[in-house]
């Protein structure tokens, strides 16, 4: 596939010679600002962008600032195009993110040199970047299935949760709800995380965590401990490797899911928007299946009755504005759930 590269310079001549060195090799769309190559790249994705510094209206570094902030723009190699050599300009260029200068004039041999070169280098990069991806999700999906099959009463839950979570986050999304933090997700990687929220269970004893009744009150405080618990065991992985936006994502999911809108959860106690957003979308994902799910001891939930409890706990224990998404898409929770294999998941709604 012939890859796409904006060209944005305000000098007709500069436009003319970039179209002449590379478009016999790749498709170049020639733009004379910065505002017309955002009004494009609503439209077309380039693979790299060639962008001029001086401009009226908005120079390269202010187009720059601008790409940036996007984040789905932000994985677009930027080559700079200057008329001088000053170090101040190269150092705020690359600060700002771009991954090479060219000055000019420049030869046809030089430009075509350096965005071959980019290109395959950005081309690498998402390889090694997928297939890190890859090893990440095959890791959580090893962890959480140590974790299920420890406990005989969470067939399929930590899946399902996922999905619920992804529905919320598309809706919420869609509805502009919470829009500036969820719309920076990316969704291939952040719901996958919620598969480790319940990692701590690993040291919380067979006894209590297969127990067919409901567990006596010293017993849930022991269950209790799985939260800090799974926190501590991500917090030894990131020691080891480093500190990582996935496990700190999946440390999220695990450390707050407990937590009630009210104040009245666990470990900390936080209250409203202070409970991180992973913890707010957890805990409706979490306490839904365990509803509509059957427990050893107790039939199954229906899925109105579910409803009706998630909706009666909205501003106590969940966020009135994630409840009101989960019941505006109530259905797709219903087919999700039915769609997928279920034994039971324990859990013990507080009074």
């Amino acid at each position: 596939m012939v890859k796409t590269i904006f060209s944005v310079d305000d000098n007709d001549t500069n436009l003319i010679k970039i179209e002449d060195a590379l478009g016999e090799h790749y498709n170049v769309i020639t733009l004379s600002s910065g505002a017309s190559m955002f009004k494009l790249i609503e439209k077309i994705t380039p693979d790299l962008i060639l962008l001029d510094i001086r401009m009226p209206e908005m120079d390269g570094f202010e187009a720059m600032e601008k790409l940036k902030s996007r984040k789905e723009y932000q994985s677009i190699p930027v080559i700079f195009l200057t008329a001088t050599n000053d170090t101040d300009v190269e150092t705020q260029g690359f600060k700002l993110g771009a991954v090479d200068f060219i000055n000019k004039p420049f030869s046809d041999a030089v430009l075509l040199n350096r965005v071959q070169l980019h290109l395959n280098l950005n081309g690498l990069i998402r390889e090694r970047t997928a297939q890190l991806e890859r090893a990440y999700h095959s890791l959580i999906f090893v962890l959480s299935d140590l974790v299920e099959n420890r406990d005989e009463n969470t067939g399929g839950h930590i899946e399902r949760t996922v999905e619920y979570i992804k529905l919320l986050v598309y809706e919420m999304i869609a509805q502009k709800i919470y829009y500036d933090e969820l719309i920076l997700w990316d969704m291939e990687v952040v719901p996958p995380c919620a598969m480790l929220h319940d990692i701590g269970k690993i040291n919380v004893s067979d006894t209590i965590l297969n127990k067919p009744d409901k567990l006596t009150e010293s017993e849930y405080d022991i269950m209790k401990t799985h939260v800090i618990m799974g926190a501590n065991i991500i917090d030894k992985v990131i020691e080891r490797t480093g500190e990582d936006m996935f496990l700190k994502t999946a440390k999220l999911f695990a450390e707050f899911h407990h937590e009630n809108w009210d104040g009245s959860g666990y470990p900390h106690g936080l209250k409203g928007e202070n409970i991180p957003i992973h913890g707010r979308l957890m805990a409706i994902a979490d306490v839904y299946d365990a509803l509509v799910t059957e427990r050893p001891y107790k039939e199954a939930f229906t899925h109105e009755a579910a409803v009706d409890i998630i909706m009666s706990e909205s501003g106590k224990r969940f966020d009135p504005l994630i409840v009101k998404t989960f019941y505006n898409i109530q259905a797709k929770f219903d087919e999700l759930h039915k769609a997928q294999p279920q034994k039971g998941h324990y859990f013990q709604i507080r009074s």
